[in-house]
Order: structure tokens, then C-alpha cells, then sequence
């Protein structure tokens, strides 16, 4: 299709000149009147470029550029003025309402016929990059919904991950209370101890690199899961209301090998992709008894070679035993509890670990207080 060039001028030999020169590559379409070229546009015909004489019966050249400039339909056609003044002012003028170029009378052809060619490959090039850019934001726009969507549905996986995870700690914890009548709030008090350990000690240039917002919460949904290995011990040794023997002590011990078992048995089942929230709990489980300076169970680690959360566990741990009722011992007062623990600060805790505790000591017994224990039943029979 050969492209459309408008000509309106009132003085016919203009149009002809016009109309003879470009009439060889061009459809051109002549009207002496604006108003026949408003008409024209209004009746919803189109062109590629318009010629516009100036000085003409009203409406003049400019308010026919106003006219084209304001139509968002003509905006975008080109206007090359036609023009015997020699203004400069009135060239500035015409710039500013919206033309492209200017031709002075009297025309020159083959000047015609370059600047309205430049002006129609400039023109197509500038639709090129609309057309472009439109395909562009289409593309993003999609490209934005479909990551959106991937967004979408990564979060509701992530959330029914979460989910199973609490289910099966939830599960873990429950085998736990079934078996062990003297757990009580326990795992929920040494939840919450380790938290505040956490918190503390998230600056600290010793542990800040592994207690991320991520570790800390996968430390605190495993703490529940430290004596899970009780489930394995017998009955007439967990159960049982006095102190233990030497032997059924050594049976007792074991509880921190056959939780970590059963974790890492978990974890098998489930998959290694799945399975990292599991990492923490195996580590506490097998790890809460060990000590500091390598006397612990059950494999008698030391120092830093005890895994993180399993030292943050022990403090947690052995405050709670020891402000907590057993059938073969007291509850102690919170100070004589810290006080125990500060004397075994470097043997039995990490010192740093066993520092952070004794700063946030308060804290621990308000926590201890929020999950107290029910009180025991005293009632007798009196049958």
C-alpha cells in the first residue's frame, strides 16, 4: 500500500506542484480549505503525513496543526509546514504547537520530495518503536503475572510445609507427654528458654553466623523434640518415682541416641530435600546432655565440638530441672537454681552461653511462670 500525504493550501499552483512530484510515490490528497481537511479526518480517514500552508481563510494553518495535535486519533501524523514568511518568531511558534519541519515558498521539488520522505521513514521508525514498546509492556506484563503466580504458589507451598513440620513436631512431642507423666510444660518452658538464649546471642561475634531468623525458629520449633528418645526407655525406668540405679541410669542415658535415631529414621523417610528443619532436632536430641568440658553423654563431646544448639539446649535443659519438681527431688527457688548453674559455668555450659543466661535470668523465670506446671492433685480418698 503507498502511503497518504495530505496538501492543503488555498493556492492551487502549490497543489499542483505538489500533487505532479509526489503524486509518483505517493497517493496525495489535495484540499484548498481547512475545513475540508478536518472533514476528511472526522469522516475517519487517515494519512501518513500532512502539508499545511500557513496563511490561509481561517482556519489557518496554525489552528489546523492545533486541531491535528489535539486529536489523540492525527496526534502522531507529521506536519511540515508551508510558508513564504521568513519569521523566526513564527517558525518557533509552529515548533512549538506540534510541527515536524518547515518548507519556504516558493517550492523546490526534489526538496519536497527529501524532506517528505525523511519525515515518512522518521515517522515509521517511531511507530516501529510504539509497536515495540507496546509488545514490550505486554511481555512484562505477562512475564510479571506468570512470576506472580510462581510467587503465589511458592508461598502456599511454603506454608504447607510449615505446616506438615509443626504437624510431625506436633506428632514427636505428643509420644512424648503420653509416655513421660512428669514432662508437663517442660518442653514448652525450654522452648521458650532457648528462644531468649537466641535473641540474646544473635549479635554475639561468636554465634551471629549460625543464628540466623531462619535457624533460630527451626531451633525453636526442634527444642520440643530433645527427650523424644524417651519413647524407647521401658516403663519401670521412666516411670519409676525414686532415684534411679547405676545401670537403670546407663538405660536412661540412652534416651539422647534413640531420639536422635528416630529423627534421623524420620528424615530418611521424608527425604533429604525435605527434611532440614529435622537437622536441629537431631542435633538436640542427640547433643542436650553433653558437657562442656567433655563428661557429658552420650558421646562425651567437648567444647565446640558439642553442636551449637545442643549447648544452647543444656542451659535450657538443667534450669528447668532445676527449679522443676521431681518425685526424687524439690523444686529449687529460681536464685538457688542460677546460683547452681553460674558454679558450673565452664565445666558443665558453654560460659559465653551460661553469661547470656545469667543476663537474662528474669527472663527465664517469667517464662517459667507463664508455662507452670498445674499443682499436683492432693486429694485423698476418704472411703
Amino acid at each position: 500500500m503507498r502511503q497518504k500525504v495530505i496538501a492543503v493550501d488555498d493556492q492551487p499552483d502549490n497543489l499542483l506542484i505538489i500533487e505532479d512530484y509526489l503524486g509518483k510515490s505517493y497517493d496525495v490528497i489535495t484540499f484548498n480549505l481547512g475545513q475540508a481537511m478536518i472533514d476528511y479526518f472526522e469522516s475517519g480517514h487517515k494519512a501518513d503525513l500532512v502539508l499545511l500552508d500557513i496563511v490561509m481563510p481561517m482556519p489557518d494553518g496554525y489552528a489546523l496543526c492545533n486541531w491535528l495535535k489535539s486529536n489523540p486519533i492525527t496526534r502522531d501524523i507529521p506536519v511540515i509546514f508551508l510558508t513564504g514568511l521568513e519569521s523566526t518568531d513564527e517558525e518557533a511558534y509552529a515548533l512549538s504547537i506540534g510541527a515536524e519541519d518547515f518548507l519556504h515558498k516558493p517550492l523546490s521539488p526534489p526538496v519536497l520530495g527529501a524532506r517528505v520522505r525523511n519525515h515518512l521513514l522518521l515517522s515509521q521508525a517511531r511507530h516501529a518503536l510504539q509497536n515495540q514498546n507496546r509488545g514490550l509492556e505486554k511481555l512484562v506484563i505477562e512475564r510479571t503475572r506468570k512470576i506472580q503466580e510462581q510467587s503465589d504458589e511458592l508461598v502456599r507451598r511454603t506454608e504447607q510445609l510449615i505446616s506438615a513440620q509443626s504437624a510431625i513436631i506436633s506428632a514427636f512431642c505428643a509420644l512424648v507427654e503420653a509416655r513421660d507423666n512428669e514432662t508437663g510444660n517442660h518442653v514448652r518452658r525450654t522452648q521458650h528458654y532457648l528462644l531468649a538464649l537466641c535473641e540474646k546471642l544473635v549479635r554475639h561475634p561468636r554465634f551471629a553466623a549460625e543464628l540466623t531468623q531462619t535457624n533460630i525458629q527451626l531451633m525453636f520449633k526442634s527444642a520440643p523434640l530433645h527427650d523424644i528418645g524417651k519413647v524407647a526407655i521401658p516403663d519401670h525406668i521412666l516411670l519409676k518415682p525414686g532415684k534411679l540405679t547405676p545401670d537403670e541410669r546407663l538405660i536412661m542415658q540412652r534416651h539422647a541416641e534413640f531420639g536422635a535415631e528416630a529423627i534421623a529414621a524420620a528424615e530418611r523417610e521424608i527425604g533429604e530435600g525435605s527434611a532440614s528443619f529435622l537437622g536441629y532436632a537431631r542435633q538436640i536430641a542427640l547433643t542436650h546432655h553433653e558437657r562442656w568440658d567433655g563428661c557429658g553423654y552420650p558421646r562425651k563431646l567437648a567444647g565446640d565440638a558439642i553442636p551449637l544448639a545442643g549447648r544452647l539446649m543444656a542451659v535450657a535443659d538443667v534450669y528447668d530441672a532445676l527449679i522443676s519438681r521431681r518425685s526424687y527431688k524439690p523444686a529449687f527457688p529460681h536464685a538457688e537454681a542460677v546460683d547452681i548453674m553460674r558454679a558450673e559455668r565452664g565445666r558443665h555450659f558453654d560460659p559465653d552461653i551460661l553469661d547470656c543466661m545469667l543476663d537474662c535470668a528474669e527472663q527465664f523465670e517469667d517464662i517459667a511462670r507463664c508455662f507452670a506446671d498445674p499443682p499436683a492433685d492432693t486429694t485423698e480418698s476418704t472411703t
